[in-house]
């Protein structure tokens, strides 16, 4: 996510809404963010500072503090400079969390040799017992306050502030594609304003946006919308004729971003690189076995273990609220399809009917999802006891059982039926080179108010861009999706 507008100027920060009213925030973004980077790196120093005070006292050590402070504050011109040379103001560059921090830490490094120096050139040796916890406080505040900045500005992007208008040149279906999302996600930071092709007949390739002229038109386009930037659908144009835009373009002052064309695979496996003369984007392969297969099941059994302990209370008051609430056995047991297809019997605390199974084909014409997916929001089979812990995911806590015989994981695809299998093509069949999951990305992004078509694209994409910090990633995404309740039925 993208923290601040993309080098927009002031005019630009306004949104998609005309009667959007400035705000102190909005007219100097880049300002705000530094004088907020300052005054946390000014509390880290005295948190630092404290800390090497009460670390000294109890082990009789000598009391550095007022030193550390003063060379500290000697530094602090040197703090704005490594945090712009880290590109901290840039969102081009951070544009994914992973990337803001591994340059907070780069900056911090920076900054902290930056106290020993002002020490040096004073006559003052700094302690290494100093300069460790500053390190660690100034990485810590810093990423929670630039945690903090990305909410501020990305609800301020849902209101319409901070929003970058943009031009996509190319309205085959890759540039609509990337107009529909870029309208649906405001918080990514763009306002659609149109497109620029030669094709293209329909006055307005994707409702609200329309077909503003031919791509030879696009720089005069985008002067008469002072402020906007250019994002290219490369499947959408001929070589020679990209090639030629971007110059005009980049000659004009322009920004221009071009499209990999590659939607599914994850940005931080891509790197340009030469090859001879021409610019090549390389894709690094997902590596699956090794130590890698070894830390993702230590980590399987330990976080199963981990929530089966913490999690024990309240799977014995669901235990006993489900055979209290009505007749039949207090665990389903379900055939799902694992990895390489072999089947094993997933554990849920029942939340239907005993006999759910058999009234599944009177419902079937009542199927809300598309795809071999079976969705109903009212579903007659659902218990009382069973909407209460289907909405609050407390069902799928004996999973951790399932997790602890090595047929699932706790994170990955969704653990499909055999049914539904049958009607999958040979690309989604790819989902079962990995065991399924008690969450993934399609449960962190919607569950059942997701398509089909999004489904599998989710899994898909967890599959072919698998990594340990993915899975990370995905298991801190799920702690407020079940607090919130999102996308439960």
């Amino acid at each position: 996510m993208s923290v601040i507008s993309r080098d927009a100027p002031a005019s630009s920060s306004e949104g998609s809404r005309p009667n959007a009213s400035p705000t102190w925030i909005g007219r100097r973004p880049k300002l705000v963010l530094m004088v907020a980077d300052m005054a946390t790196i000014v509390l880290a120093i005295l948190f630092a500072n404290s800390l090497l005070v009460y670390g000294a006292k109890p082990m009789g050590l000598h009391d550095h503090s007022w030193q550390f402070l003063t060379v500290s504050a000697l530094s602090l011109p040197v703090w704005p400079a490594v945090l712009s040379n880290q590109r901290l103001y840039n969102t081009r560059f951070i544009g994914r969390r992973i990337d803001e921090i591994r340059r907070i830490v780069n900056a911090v490094i920076l900054g902290v040799v930056g106290v020993a120096l002002a020490g040096y050139f004073v006559g003052y040796l700094a302690p290494r017992s100093g300069l460790a916890i500053l390190f660690v406080v100034a990485v810590v505040f810093l990423a929670a306050e630039r945690e903090g900045a990305r909410h501020l500005f990305g609800r301020l992007r849902k209101n319409g502030r901070l929003v970058r208008p943009v031009i996509i040149a190319g309205a085959n279906p890759e540039g609509r594609e990337m107009a529909a999302m870029l309208a649906s996600e405001p918080w990514i930071g763009y306002r659609v304003l149109g497109f620029v092709d030669d094709t293209s007949t329909d006055p307005q390739p994707v409702a609200g946006i329309p077909l503003l002229g031919k791509i030879a038109d696009a720089d005069e386009i985008v002067r008469a919308n002072h402020g906007a930037s250019v994002i290219v659908a490369a499947s959408a144009i001929e070589s020679a004729t990209t090639n030629r835009l971007v110059r005009d373009l980049l000659k004009s002052g322009v920004h221009v971003e071009l499209s990999s064309t590659l939607r599914d695979i994850a940005s931080q496996r891509l790197t340009v690189r030469p090859l001879g003369r021409f610019p090549v984007v390389y894709v690094e392969p997902v590596q699956r076995d090794g130590w890698r297969a070894a830390a993702k099941r230590g980590f399987d059994i330990a976080g199963a273990l981990a929530g089966l302990l913490v999690t024990a209370p309240i799977a014995v008051a669901a235990a006993i609220a489900v055979r209290l609430d009505s007749p039949g056995e207090i665990l389903f047991r379900q055939t799902r399809v694992g990895r390489d297809s072999k089947p094993f019997k997933v554990l849920k605390f029942r939340s239907m009917v005993a006999d759910a199974e058999v009234q599944l084909t009177e419902l079937a014409a009542l199927n809300e999802a598309d795809g071999p997916l079976f969705k109903m929001r009212s579903d007659p089979r659902v218990t009382r006891v069973g909407r209460f812990i289907r909405k609050t995911s407390i069902d799928e806590l004996p999973q951790l059982w399932n997790v602890l015989r090595g047929e699932m994981s706790l994170v990955g695809p969704r653990p499909a039926l055999p049914h539904e299998t049958e009607a999958w093509d040979a690309l989604l069949t790819e989902r079962l080179r990995v065991k399924p999951g008690i969450t993934g990305m399609w449960q962190v992004n919607g569950r059942s108010e997701t398509s089909f078509e999004d489904y599998t694209r989710l899994d898909l994409y967890y599959v072919d861009n698998w990594s340990l910090l993915t899975d990370l990633a995905i298991l801190l995404k799920t702690v407020p999706v079940v607090l919130t309740s999102r996308g439960a039925s």
